[in-house]
């Protein structure tokens, strides 16, 4: 008896996630976590009236969801300014980034990256036979016009970049991301990943027109709207290529439930400007609690907040596990030198708490273990 078939690809590729969850970390370990700020979740919460519609359209469950999304599109088509058949909705921006790699990456087609971002993103170009080409972050942040110069340089069809980026929570410009839109080559696209647009400055979101070729935005209901466990994403841009998704997408892939609440969410923003409040002061918080213990917090625009430990990778990769022996859950960045930070998610005053009085600790054991 024999099993599948397996494509050349696929049978290349390792038997790998981008990230292992916190529900795994818990199971090795043997118990829960007691503050949870390594997945950049909003730990404040959805909109009470998003809670309110979900609960109410449970009773519904029966029945797909709309495969054309119209209520939730339409309402994003007022909030944007921007026409109803440049925007299309997918399963978190995880899943609407699988769909934008399948409709324009082949096998062998170039793509570049920064070096240390979003791996997801890798993740789903390697599925398709993409080649990556990365760029060294600078000063800490994705350097957009290097990424410019590596896709001239190699051909590539796509550019990954993130604004405000994970996992360093710096920002660039709207100014600075339009006047480097000129310099993109022929042909070649900029996924604009804006999944924590909610947190950032106003002055970092680009003034860019909905049916500009050269840019595909991408946004999510997962961080600032705090619904990431119902996975509902957006991306909006130049018609042709957002119709493009329907040729491909999962038309009944959307959850009904998540769908109306999404809506809900959208439409409160009182709570909004509460999470941000949250948040604001959260970051404020942690850069507070690592100056208490010696260390450095980095500006962010996002609902996390990269730490500076001051030593290289191991020393981070130590304080990791230390953390999590005294039940914190906290996460850093995969690639040197921004490997020497951890990065820690907005949390509430009790789960900050927490990792107050589990720091000082922590890094003791880190130091020891990482002495030579």
């Amino acid at each position: 008896m024999t099993g599948p078939r397996y494509t050349p690809l696929i049978d290349s590729l390792p038997s790998t996630v981008p990230f292992v969850s916190p529900e795994e970390l818990e199971r090795r370990l043997g118990r829960p976590f007691r503050a949870r700020l390594g997945a950049n979740e909003n730990i404040f919460g959805p909109s009470p009236r998003a809670v309110e519609a979900m609960a109410a359209a449970s009773s519904e469950l029966w029945m797909y969801a709309d495969a054309s999304h119209q209520a939730l599109k339409s309402a994003l088509s007022a909030r944007l300014g921007v026409p109803f058949d440049q925007i299309v909705l997918g399963e978190g921006i995880d899943g609407l980034l699988g769909y934008l790699v399948r409709l324009l990456v082949a096998q062998g087609d170039a793509v570049v990256t920064s070096d240390g971002a979003y791996p997801t993103f890798n993740y789903h170009v390697a599925g398709f036979g993409g080649v990556l080409h990365k760029v060294p972050y600078r000063a800490d942040g994705e350097d957009l016009p290097a990424l410019i110069e590596k896709a001239r340089a190699v051909d590539a069809k796509l550019i990954y970049f993130a604004n405000p980026d994970n996992p360093m929570g710096s920002w660039s410009t709207g100014a600075e991301i339009v006047a480097a839109l000129d310099d993109m080559p022929e042909g070649c696209l900029l996924a604009l990943d804006e999944a924590y647009a909610e947190f950032a400055p106003a002055e970092a979101v680009p003034q860019i027109a909905a049916d500009d070729p050269r840019v595909l935005r991408l946004r999510t209901f997962s961080k600032g709207y705090g619904l990431a466990g119902a996975r509902v994403g957006y991306v909006f841009g130049a018609q042709p290529l957002v119709k493009a998704f329907d040729k491909i997408r999962n038309h009944f892939g959307m959850n009904r439930a998540a769908l109306a609440g999404a809506l809900a969410a959208l439409e409160d923003d009182d709570w909004l400007a509460h999470v941000q409040a949250q948040v604001s002061a959260a970051r404020d918080r942690i850069g507070a609690i690592a100056a208490d213990n010696g260390l450095s917090a980095l500006p962010s625009a996002t609902n996390f907040v990269a730490v500076d430990c001051g030593r290289g990778g191991a020393f981070a990769r130590a304080l990791l596990g230390t953390l999590a022996e005294d039940g914190v859950f906290v996460r850093m960045p995969f690639v040197a030198p921004q490997d020497r930070c951890i990065r820690i998610s907005a949390g509430r005053p009790e789960d900050l708490d927490i990792l107050a009085e589990a720091l000082p600790g922590a890094l003791d054991r880190a130091a020891a273990a990482t002495q030579t």
